[in-house]
């Protein structure tokens, strides 16, 4: 028996359009600018003016001539043997070795060859190195990895997948980049050690009472793993005796700082901040007339003709597309990068952190009228020239903490106290979480024991009692 019934849903779909606006919006300056080289070579109907004989000239014009200032050493008294000898030492200096130095994330990616990877495997294990950050840490999470390669590469890629390549990638050069904190940092180099009776018993202590040793439990350390006050001593000074982080930046010739293209610029009159991108490309990209005059006009008559002609209209819908793409992500980012100086003109003003205002992605999608996803992939990855330097957009986002006059402070302000406060105490007495809560407090934030523990994680700062074995082994 048939019978008929109504049913009422509600479902999202989205465009494939929409997915590659996505995408669009993930890429930074130097990605963005090979996507619009790819789309050249592709599509005929689409070129660029590159058309930049203007600069040319002005830097030409900046250039001092070669017969500038010449009398001024026309009579100079100075020999020329002295001249052109220290013209010579200071141009050919052929004692002088050439270093051959190497960025830990390109000798990463050349040991990726022998894991034998497909396509898409590389792709991930590439984009995770990317992420990496300089101290070899990796503070991304894998679930935030694994949705910026799904949108930015247009290709589904799980968790899992990420996990898989991290662990290979963990056992490259330099050992243990890669690691998501100093606990699994220390794991890593004690899993590597020979299996000595110290090394088992400091394994254990990492692996099953890290927390308790924060917390200054030691009883219930001395507890579970049968040892007194004494063995607990040699186990600190055993790991005292590892690294810190898996990449060390003061060895000369091991890191290497990346070249940085920022995609936004600021520049500070007075109190007047003014923010633009640092370069527009929307205003460059145009149709070729001639060729979108003949696809409009003519007609094919032979069906491989009309397949030519539907092609090139496919080509001239394509170039329309991506040239208002392009403008409507300027137009987006511009409001975005706006609605983020306004709301952190203190900081921006005087380069201090310590004015960094509570900022989350809702009140900028909120303030601009934009999707919370699209504020995250505009800020994703990019960064903003200041008068104080670079500054990574994400960086500028932070929870917010009440102090004890009722303020919102930024988490990220909360650090830097903190830090401060470490950075400031007796090497040999250290102070224990508590008491970091408690000199916090008399600074005006009062926040619990456990966030300060927290925030010492992210830091990448042990516990006091392995601080005062380190700061005595150093």
């Amino acid at each position: 028996m048939l019978q008929q019934s109504q049913l009422q849903k509600q479902s999202l779909k989205i465009l494939p359009q929409q997915i590659q606006m996505l995408g669009i919006y993930h890429l930074n300056t130097i990605q963005l600018e090979q996507r619009i080289k790819d789309e050249l070579d592709e599509n005929p109907l689409l070129e660029l003016n590159t058309d930049d004989e203007s600069i040319d000239a002005q830097t030409d014009k900046d250039q001092p001539k070669d017969y500038q200032d010449y009398e001024e050493y026309q009579y100079d008294d100075i020999p020329d043997y002295r001249l052109e000898a220290e013209s010579f030492i200071h141009t050919n200096n052929l004692n002088l070795p050439i270093k051959d130095t190497i960025d830990f994330r390109t000798n990463i990616k050349q040991q990726l060859i022998n894991l034998n990877l497909s396509e898409k495997e590389l792709t991930i294990a590439e984009y995770i190195v990317d992420c990496i950050e300089d101290n070899g840490f990796l503070e991304r999470s894998l679930q935030e990895i694994a949705d910026d390669i799904s949108f930015s590469q247009k290709m589904f890629v799980e968790e899992s997948e990420i996990e898989k390549l991290l662990v290979q990638i963990q056992e490259f050069e330099p050992f243990g980049v890669g690691c998501r904190n100093i606990r699994e940092f220390f794991l890593k180099q004690l899993n590597n050690q020979k299996k000595c009776p110290i090394v088992k018993k400091a394994i254990q202590l990492v692996d099953k009472y890290y927390n308790e040793l924060q917390k200054r439990n030691f009883e219930k350390i001395y507890a579970g793993l049968g040892i007194d006050d004494e063995e607990l001593s040699i186990l600190f000074k055993h790991i005292s005796s590892l690294q810190l982080k898996p990449v060390n930046g003061a060895i000369e010739g091991q890191l290497v700082k990346e070249t940085i293209i920022p995609d936004f610029i600021l520049t500070v009159e007075g109190e007047t901040l003014m923010v633009d991108l640092y370069k527009q490309k929307s205003n460059l990209l145009y149709i070729n007339q001639s060729l979108m005059q003949t696809v409009e006009k003519k007609e094919g008559r032979t069906a491989d003709e009309k397949a030519a002609m539907q092609s090139f209209k496919n080509k001239l819908t394509s170039a329309m597309w991506f040239i208002n793409a392009i403008k409507q992500r300027e137009d987006n980012m511009l409001r975005i990068i706006r609605a983020i100086v306004k709301r952190q003109k203190e900081y921006f003003l005087t380069g201090d952190a310590a004015y960094m205002r509570p900022m989350i992605l809702k009140n900028i999608a909120d303030e601009v009228g934009l999707d919370i996803s699209t504020i995250s992939r505009v800020t994703c990855n990019k960064y903003i020239d200041t008068p104080f330097g670079y500054v990574l957009l994400k960086n500028l986002f932070t929870q917010s903490i009440v102090s004890e006059d009722g303020l919102s402070v930024s988490n990220r302000v909360v650090q830097i106290k903190l830090k401060a406060i470490i950075d400031a105490e007796d090497k040999d007495m250290p102070y224990n979480d508590q008491q970091l809560v408690a000199l916090l407090e008399e600074a005006g934030i009062k926040i619990a024991r456990r966030t300060v523990a927290k925030y010492r994680e992210l830091l990448n700062i042990p516990v006091g009692d392995m601080r005062r074995i380190w700061a005595k082994a150093i």
